[in-house]
């Protein structure tokens, strides 16, 4: 139940229709001290319409409004300060979360809608950096968030599988390369067979004639360039996929580059048709002056089509094929123009579902402040980092817990998870600084601090030999430390939904953080197990926030182990 919205129809009975339910709900704040109340009213806007000092306003409200879910209302000056009723709310807000499980907070506002999320995308045969971390998981938690509001999320990887640099592959296998050392470790191989062919090519330029003639075949259809191609695809998908499974990540479509070769013809005849291209210079554009936007290159001089042509591809094959309710790029900053440009175009071609069309730009992940690129002149693999996270948590867990049980599965966990929080606590536009040490720490706002909580509260549950909280209408808890717990329980539905509307996944984190250091202090100050009237309702209490941090980790694609 939302209790701001209690308070605030309470107060437009008050006010009448001087404002609306929901102009009223804009106004409400949360007090920045617990002592000021739960839910605060400012009366200033309302000192124009009633022709009275704000202090008046405030003192008449206070003494004639009321509800039940309020126990008290203090008036401090223009301020009307509510005092919500902990005995009631708690009761309420326990029931629901306990009957409601992993469906707590879920709407049905999408009603079952598509969600296309364009994610992750790297280029084959080339390996995944830590650089690839962002669109992977920023996109994986917003597949979850939308799902958590009743849309359907489709997870795309749109592979970087198609361009020159194939036929510069394809002559560098035939020339250096060996089936059995590319199946034995294929993107390994493949990059060495790159950069060797760019080495040469500076002492032989005749090997980048053969790499343009090579890929002029594949366009074709040559027989033999399509099979080495899509054997060199294959190989690297299945060394992809083994990073994918470590992150628990999973994709509904690989439709990557090449997918859209034989759909870019249609755009061009399309965008002929509505007449809305020019040459300039031969090559063929869309001015978006109007826009204020660089004109787009649809083709260059020399006949090639471009990215966007692609991606006006791939957005109108999307809209056939999902319908979606919107379309989601989790793809950096850098290419905002691009995407501005993408949305532009379509809208020329009168499609305005390109309104639908969503950037979400990230910033870049930096290693001592500066950009991350290399390492000893190397890149920086993903599955180094994650392999460092978990050996890091491995040694933090034999140094806590020697005795944990199935201790390495359990680092894995940890060691991912923190990994993936980490970049998911950052709001999505900033850029933030890694370092494996200070990511994989059990105290402080860390990913393994919300784990170790939610492990705590199972320990109290194991402690009280309960397998089950059964569902019951008298969970009430009366003191100061419960009560910070149940106000972040009781806003969890609004949490998703200001999560789902910024596309911002660090509400979700944040929440979860929250959670954990209010649970914390309400268990250093509590006696849980103490056997008294209240004992039930404490076990409820310490059941919804072990089901609900599993929840916001769940949502982020992090794990919860049990036991830490």
């Amino acid at each position: 139940m939302n209790y701001k919205l209690k308070v605030a129809e309470a107060l437009h009975e008050q006010i009448g229709d001087s404002l609306t339910i929901e102009e009223i709900l804009t106004l409400l704040e949360k007090p920045k001290q617990a002592s000021h109340g739960d839910i605060a009213f400012p009366a200033f806007s309302l000192a124009k319409l009633f022709r009275k000092a704000p202090q008046q306003i405030a003192a008449e409200i206070g003494e004639n409004v009321s509800s039940p879910y309020v126990e008290k209302i203090e008036v401090v000056g223009p301020y009307l300060n509510f005092f919500l009723d902990k005995k009631l709310i708690s009761s309420q807000v326990l029931k629901e979360m306990l009957e409601a499980g992993t469906e707590y907070g879920n709407t049905n506002l999408g009603d079952h809608r598509n969600v296309p999320i364009d994610m992750s995308s790297p280029n084959i045969a080339k390996p995944i950096s830590l650089g690839h971390l962002r669109s992977t998981v920023i996109g994986n938690a917003l597949a979850n968030i939308v799902e958590k509001m009743g849309y359907q999320p489709v997870k795309i990887n749109h592979l970087g599988d198609w361009g020159t640099q194939f036929g510069k592959l394809i002559v560098a296998y035939q020339l250096w390369g060996s089936e059995e050392a590319v199946r034995a470790n294929p993107i390994q191989e493949l990059l060495k067979l790159y950069v060797r062919f760019h080495e040469e090519s500076e002492k032989n330029p005749e090997l980048d004639e053969q790499g343009r003639e090579w890929f002029k075949k594949l366009e074709d259809g040559d027989e033999k360039a399509t099979e080495l191609w899509k054997w060199f695809r294959s190989e690297s998908l299945k060394e992809f996929n083994q990073i994918y499974d470590r992150l628990n990540i999973t994709f509904d479509s690989y439709n990557g580059e090449a997918f859209y070769n034989d759909k870019m013809q249609e755009v061009i005849d399309l965008l002929e048709e509505k007449n809305i291209l020019t040459v300039d210079r031969g090559a063929t554009i869309v001015d978006l002056e109007k826009y204020n936007l660089n004109p787009a290159l649809i083709k260059k001089s020399d006949g090639a089509t471009l990215y966007i042509t692609r991606d006006l591809a791939a957005a109108i094959y999307r809209k056939r094929t999902y319908d979606f309710a919107m379309s989601l790029y989790a793809v950096g900053n850098e290419q905002a123009n691009h995407f501005k440009q993408l949305k532009a175009v379509l809208k020329e071609m009168g499609y305005d579902w390109s309104d639908d069309m969503h950037h979400i730009p990230f910033g870049l992940i930096t290693q001592g402040g500066k950009k991350l690129s290399t390492r000893k002149g190397k890149i920086v693999l993903l599955n180094e980092v994650l392999d460092d996270a978990v050996a890091t948590a491995l040694k933090q867990i034999e140094a806590k817990n020697p005795d944990l049980p199935n201790k390495e599965k359990v680092a894995d966990q940890v060691g991912v998870g923190a990994v993936i929080f980490h970049d998911l606590k950052n709001e999505r536009v900033n850029n933030f600084d890694f370092t494996i040490e200070e990511i994989v720490q059990f105290e402080g706002e860390t990913g393994p601090y919300v784990q170790y909580t939610r492990a705590r509260a199972m320990s109290i549950l194991r402690k009280a030999e309960i397998n089950e909280v059964p569902v019951a209408d008298n969970y009430s808890l009366t003191d100061d430390y419960s009560w910070e717990v149940i106000k972040l329980i009781q806003e969890y539905d609004q949490t998703l939904r200001r999560a789902f509307e910024k596309f911002e996944p660090s509400v979700i984190a944040k929440h979860a953080l929250h959670l954990a250091q209010a649970f914390n202090k309400y268990y250093a100050n509590s006696r849980v197990l103490v056997e008294d009237e209240e004992k039930p309702a404490r076990l409820a209490l310490v059941k919804a926030v072990a089901d609900l941090l599993k929840e916001d980790l769940r949502i982020l694609g992090v794990e919860a182990p049990d036991q830490m």
